[in-house]
């Protein structure tokens, strides 16, 4: 049995999607934005050796290594 095909219900189903999609792209979370723990870890990790000054600076690091 062949089903007809309602235009109007067809732009209706396509404006639902549209209006779901546009919901879903506003609540969508930037992947990026998410620290994981380890990154959690070597950020205080960073910190920790911020304060107590045993970075060593970029300028530093290349006189170092000869570059």
């Amino acid at each position: 049995m062949s089903e007809v095909i309602n235009s109007n219900e067809i732009k209706h189903e396509l404006r639902a999607i549209r209006e779901d999609l546009d919901f879903i792209k506003s609540h969508m979370v930037d992947i990026d934005s998410i620290l994981t723990e380890e990154d959690y870890l070597s950020l205080q990790e960073y910190r920790k050796e911020k304060d107590f000054g045993i970075l060593t600076s970029h300028e530093d690091l290349k006189k170092e290594l000869g570059i």
